[in-house]
């Protein structure tokens, strides 16, 4: 009798006890609810004005509209295919028509992989609940947002009809390409209507807003097929259509609108800063936040990259023989960077890019060649304590190298000119002495410096680093060459400044932040050698075709000739210039001599500096307070003696602790 009366206690306390609990749950669920409540926002009415929301627009450096980003056609329901409308209910929401805004199954589902399988994250949206996240909240992924999503989803819900939350869904989904909505992408991406779609048009579009960027038809057609092929596949899953219909669809490949007069940004540079963007915002805060982004980009600096590009391009296209009909052409790339923040001022990557929109200045590997040399001969002279007066001979050279034929490097003159001073090495581009240099200090110690400098790029822990095999970007190669422009002082390359959100409040400015990579002595000592490459070596086109600042650079070609290159820099601004085909072929003229740097890339740089620098004022790059200046015979690295009347002379700057007639020793 006292087990069962205890037990009956037992029961009656767990009772109590649950529903003291449940009811506290309930008022801290209520409490939550009110709390949370008060910051949402007021639903417009009729529905369709929330997209109206404010678009995102990107400035140039001088306060010009550059593009508008989220702009829409909205359209009606019943000016949209059918199969469009199916597309995308079968693909973000199948159950759209039967939950009341929050899919219990989805929630729980989502719950599970998230919780149980690691490293996967389920999201469980609604179309109602994306709708609420894209035009209400930041995009950060809380719990509070995603609650605070659920409860806007829920008002959506019971204030609207369905058509009326699908009518503003589609028109204002981003697509990509510039498309935001279905009609405005339906005339980007196939120039009609969203009413004429087809099924494999109304497929593929319907796969687009998973991921815009990496389904873009124009730049992945591929992925953006098989993203066609899942969303019909979903379609007969749900009995939209039937697994005929759907094979038939996937055997369509749909034909892609190329106008000119599409939404695609139509700017190699505006393209790398929204990626830079969504990198750092994500999609929908970047199409359907409102911000307003200031770019670094000079409206002025673009148009004469541009047309620098386009014009050197042409007129290598006549140098090689290669007519306007032939399907294959030499593409170009060009950075300008300024020196003093790393601002980029002005990027072009391609001749052409409503032809082709692959942005070779950023994503384009190409090997260097001898542009890489600055790198080796400032980590020369800093472990080894040389200078530009050091002797060293060019010369036959075999390297060994473990577990490989030994390395054999030539000069592209195919002689050898015996004792001069490293500065005439790198004015003349001497492989052989680049090569010993490396021999002496090792591949690493050139890495260092180059990474030091900014390049990111995988580099290959080789002797034939010296003559520029491994591959590097435009971009990083004027990023890194700004660090000799400053003498040793490293900006980090940025596309915009400031950030604003739709309420101009300031999200993001970039603050210019400096970091002494290199000494200066060195810096500048390597400095005036590439002045000197300007002025009398492989890169003095650039003077007999008008550029007279004054300025320090290097021209860079592959032994192959399947790539020339020239990059250059005055105090204030540095470009870097590469030419090339896309699948490595030979730069040879009619004549099938090859195309260097300074025939091929020099010209292009020359007539961009001319023009973007001919408002500013002239100036010379400073002198570190150690540096003393010192004339010497090239061959002896010596003063010269007054008797010698047939030497060759070079002026030299040297630390102030740095002798004269210093050779390697044999």
């Amino acid at each position: 009798m006292t087990f069962f009366l205890r037990f009956s206690k037992l029961i009656r306390f767990c009772l109590f006890a649950g529903l003291i609990f449940v009811s506290l749950a309930c008022l801290a669920g209520m409490f939550l609810v009110f709390y949370v409540a008060k910051d949402l926002p007021k639903l417009p009415s009729p529905l369709s004005r929330i997209i109206e929301t404010p678009q995102t627009r990107v400035f140039d450096s001088n306060g010009q509209v550059l593009i508008t980003l989220g702009e829409r056609n909205p359209i009606p329901l019943n000016m949209v295919s059918r199969d469009f409308i199916n597309a995308i209910i079968a693909t973000e929401d199948h159950r759209f028509f039967d939950h009341h805004g929050v899919n219990k199954l989805r929630i729980l589902k989502g719950l599970y992989v998230t919780l149980f399988q690691s490293g996967n994250v389920q999201g469980a949206s609604t179309i109602t609940q994306q709708l609420a996240k894209n035009l209400f909240f930041s995009f950060e992924k809380t719990y509070t947002r995603k609650f605070k999503e659920l409860l806007v989803a829920l008002q959506i819900e019971a204030s609207n009809t369905k058509q009326e939350i699908l009518h503003a869904y589609i028109n204002q989904i981003h697509f990509g390409a510039g498309a935001q909505g279905v009609e405005k992408a339906a005339r980007v991406f196939f120039g009609k209507s969203a009413f004429d779609l087809s099924l494999p048009e109304a497929a593929l579009l319907a796969g687009l807003p998973k991921s815009p960027t990496n389904y873009n038809p124009y730049r992945h057609y591929d992925r953006a097929l098989a993203r066609r092929d899942i969303v019909l596949k979903r379609m007969v899953q749900t009995g939209l259509i039937s697994d005929l219909e759907a094979r038939q669809a996937m055997s369509a490949i749909p034909e892609l609108y190329h106008e000119e007069s599409d939404s695609r940004t139509g700017s190699y540079f505006v393209d790398a800063l929204i990626n830079e963007l969504i990198s750092t915002y994500g999609e929908d805060v970047v199409y359907h936040g409102g911000l307003k982004v200031f770019a670094t980009m000079d409206k002025r600096l673009q148009s004469y990259a541009s047309q620098s590009i386009k014009k050197g391009l042409e007129r290598l296209d006549t140098m090689m023989g290669i007519k306007a009909e032939n399907r294959v052409h030499p593409q170009g790339a060009l950075v300008a960077i300024d020196t003093g923040s790393g601002a980029v001022k002005a990027m072009v990557g391609g001749k052409n890019y409503y032809k082709s929109e692959f942005n070779r200045a950023v994503k384009a590997r190409r090997q260097p060649g001898s542009g890489f040399k600055p790198f080796v001969y400032y980590a020369a002279f800093k472990q080894l304590g040389w200078h530009p007066a050091t002797i060293m001979t060019d010369k036959p050279v075999i390297i060994p190298v473990k577990g490989a034929a030994d390395w054999k490097p030539k000069n592209f003159t195919k002689t050898f000119s015996g004792d001069m001073i490293l500065k005439k090495a790198l004015i003349n581009s001497v492989n052989t002495i680049a090569a010993q240099l490396v021999e002496k200090i090792g591949p690493d110690a050139v890495i260092r410096i180059a990474k030091a400098c900014g390049i990111q790029s995988p580099l290959k822990n080789v002797y034939s680093i010296a003559l520029g095999t491994s591959t590097i970007t435009p971009f990083e190669m004027a990023s890194a060459y700004t660090v000799f422009a400053t003498l040793g002082i490293r900006h980090e390359p940025f596309f915009f400044r400031r950030v604003e959100d739709a309420l101009g409040r300031v999200i993001f400015e970039h603050i210019v932040q400096e970091k002494r990579v290199l000494e200066p002595s060195i810096a500048y000592q390597v400095v005036d050698m590439m002045k000197s490459v300007i002025d009398r070596g492989s890169g003095r086109s650039v003077r007999q075709l008008g550029f007279n600042r004054v300025a320090a650079g290097k021209t860079g070609t592959t032994d192959n000739y399947n790539d020339a290159w020239f990059t250059g820099f005055t105090p204030n601004l540095c470009t870097s210039v590469w030419i090339g085909f896309d699948r490595k072929k030979r730069l040879t003229d009619i004549n099938k001599n090859g195309i260097t740097g300074g025939k091929g890339a020099a010209p292009i740089w020359a007539e961009f500096m001319i023009n973007a620098l001919k408002s500013d004022p002239e100036r010379d790059f400073s002198i570190p307070d150690d540096i003393r200046f010192e004339t010497v015979d090239i061959i002896t690295g010596c003063t010269p003696k007054e008797e010698n009347s047939i030497a060759e002379f070079l002026t030299v700057p040297l630390k102030q602790e740095q002798f004269l007639c210093v050779k390697e020793e044999k």
